[in-house]
């Protein structure tokens, strides 16, 4: 049996300017190797789940586990240095460094930690050759196009060889053709390297990319069931 990753247990959310619960207990288990796809409408509540689950931001009520740590619970510092090492993110927006070349742009999370990059050399090759972006490497953000960039975003959240990567919409700023490629090698990346995917997207098409399909809809969950 693949082994359990994340769970939340009862997550609610509710902003200090809103009424209403953006999120109404949500539980749900994420496990080694899944490639999920939570699939809502603008406004759903599905970045905010998203932030939650990868400590970015904290839930009301409820607890969110990662490899049985009680993350809820963590201080900053923890969890910053938790992102940094056992969690990828990718962004819509990609969020490079406008004045960090490529290779900076991947290796930033190792120098943030203190790391020598020189130990990881031979990940940064393998990443790069496998990703396209090998001859990029001495360019900055600016010089690239938008797919070129998200896939360096994406090295970048490969980098450190985490357990689980979260992307929040990740093809939403690119053309159709970009769009498809990455879509396609992010689900190269869930099965060679059989790293964990969570990603929310509005799109039923990116959302069919991946093993599970959950639906949120007014703060709430439903799995789609496979035939």
């Amino acid at each position: 049996m693949s082994e359990l990753i994340l769970q939340a247990e009862k997550i609610s959310k509710i902003y200090d300017n809103a009424s209403e619960l953006v999120l109404r207990d949500i539980s749900m288990s994420v496990y080694e190797s899944d490639f999920i796809s939570i699939l809502g409408a603008s406004g759903s509540g599905k970045s905010t789940l998203l932030s939650i689950l990868g400590g970015m931001e904290t839930a009301t009520s409820g607890n969110v586990y990662f490899e049985n740590m009680n993350i809820s619970t963590m201080k900053e510092k923890e969890l910053a240095k938790l992102r940094r090492t056992k969690i990828g993110f990718v962004f819509q927006f990609f969020n490079l460094a406008p004045y960090l070349t490529v290779k900076e742009n991947i290796l930033l999370p190792l120098m943030l930690d203190g790391k020598q990059t020189k130990k990881y050399e031979d990940k940064f090759n393998e990443l790069t050759e496998y990703l396209s972006i090998s001859d990029l490497i001495d360019k900055l953000p600016r010089f690239l196009s938008g797919g070129e960039q998200q896939r360096v975003a994406i090295a970048r959240g490969l980098i450190y060889q985490p357990k689980i990567i979260f992307l929040d919409e990740p093809t939403g700023n690119l053309d159709s053709k970009s769009a498809d490629e990455i879509m396609v090698l992010l689900k190269n990346i869930n099965s060679d390297m059989h790293t964990t995917i969570l990603q929310v997207t509005h799109n039923e098409t990116n959302a069919a990319f991946g093993n599970r399909i959950i639906r949120i809809k007014d703060g709430q969950l439903t799995e789609d069931t496979c035939e």
